[in-house]
């Protein structure tokens, strides 16, 4: 997949393209959709699927204080579209000055000027230009005067849900993992480097990762089932996500404990894939009794993973 940082940096020479745009956080089941219907429509065409995305967020200009906690990071939205086989992405970097443009001149000098559209992939709900002045009834006028098509998809559902990045992040707030893997059509997971901790879990019998976490959405503290992949291996593998308030509080920290595994994760940057909350973190009245707890949360976290 190519990437151009800006419309700027996509090649004026080049196919003619099927184009879509979005923010795409998540790239869940409807941007899946979406970029499918891309996809296809490009090779019915001899063209080039290409999706618009921008960074950052628009809400973090526009309204900071009302900006959505993102579901994951810019390298992690551009791996989930190279997968759904689009071909090309403008990354447009989000600035007061970009969000000045009216919505007309954006398709007219951007789409079609520049991409060279001959077909719009969007989703229902999109919006886009100075002040969201831009929606679906102005790409089919312009489609019309301008000849390109226009095509617009969703809502999309899952078990009833319209699937969305503000009802996946609902779900991951409210720490319901299977939900928010339905509707993502992947199990959530954040990135991070494992650091050095308090080296508390190798003295009850369960050594853990402390993993410094960079990019993705936190769920609610708790026990989870958890899956961590590190240089192309994946260990299922129980986490606590919280305080440790049994040892007296302090700061936040995610540390799972990888099953059948024995080697050095120091250093290392790991992904956390959260399969199922298992419990609410508590405090314990004896090392003993949470080292009881962690054995059942052991059991219940590989019950959950065989489950998948």
């Amino acid at each position: 997949m190519r990437v151009a940082l800006g419309f700027h940096r996509v090649p004026s020479g080049s196919r003619p393209r099927v184009v879509t745009l979005g923010v795409f956080d998540g790239v869940h089941r409807a941007h899946q959709q979406i970029c499918a219907r891309v996809v296809g429509r490009a090779a019915e065409r001899a063209a080039e699927p290409t999706a618009i995305t921008f960074f950052p967020h628009p809400a973090a200009v526009l309204a900071p204080t009302r900006a959505p906690r993102l579901l994951y990071g810019l390298g992690d939205r551009l791996r989930f579209l190279a997968e759904t086989g689009i071909e090309r992405v403008v990354v447009q970097h989000f600035n007061p000055e970009f969000a000045r443009m009216e919505a007309e001149a954006f398709v007219r000098e951007q789409l079609v000027g520049r991409l060279r559209a001959i077909h719009v992939v969007v989703g229902h709900s999109v919006s886009f230009g100075r002040g969201r002045g831009g929606d679906t009834a102005l790409l089919r006028r312009l489609g019309d005067e301008l000849g390109f098509g226009v095509e617009v998809v969703g809502p999309v559902e899952v078990g009833g849900a319209v699937v969305s990045s503000t009802a996946i992040r609902e779900a991951i707030v409210a720490g319901e993992m299977d939900g928010a893997a339905a509707l993502l059509g992947r199990e959530h997971f954040v990135r991070g480097r494992v650091v050095h901790g308090a080296h508390r879990g190798a003295g009850l019998g369960f050594p853990t990762a402390n993993v410094r976490v960079r990019t993705g959405l936190m769920p609610p503290n708790g026990v989870y089932a958890v899956r961590v992949t590190h240089g192309g291996e994946s260990h299922g593998g129980v986490a606590n996500l919280g305080v440790n308030p049994t040892f007296g509080g302090g700061e936040r920290s995610l540390e799972p404990h990888l099953f059948d595994f024995s080697g050095d994760l120091y250093g290392q940057m790991v992904k956390v894939s959260f399969v199922r909350r298992l419990r609410d973190e508590r405090r314990f009245e004896s090392v003993e009794a949470l080292v009881a707890q962690i054995r059942c949360d052991a059991d219940a976290a590989r019950a959950a993973l065989s489950r998948g």
